[in-house]
């Protein structure tokens, strides 16, 4: 997913620029088209931060595998050393 929103944010300038130049007169883009982009742009942002936050494990912790132990199934976790 976060590949995609790589993606987005580098094809963002071009997209926005061939929108431009398919709707625009000679004042510039529409008020309309502006909104839209900020809109695109904010989302893929807040996207990109949301998608960047993970839950690693802490510092010299190692990682317990998921186990069936008597009858319950004991999720993964952190495990120190």
């Amino acid at each position: 997913m976060l590949r995609l929103v790589e993606l987005g944010l580098f094809l963002a300038p071009f997209v926005l620029f061939i929108a431009w130049r398919l709707t625009a007169t000679d004042t510039g883009p529409s008020l309309r088209l502006l909104v839209g982009a900020i809109c695109v742009l904010i989302a893929v942002a807040g996207a990109l931060v949301w998608l960047s936050e993970d839950a690693a494990l802490p510092p010299g912790a190692t990682y317990a595998p998921a186990r069936f132990q008597d009858g319950r199934i004991i999720p993964g976790h952190a495990a120190s050393q």
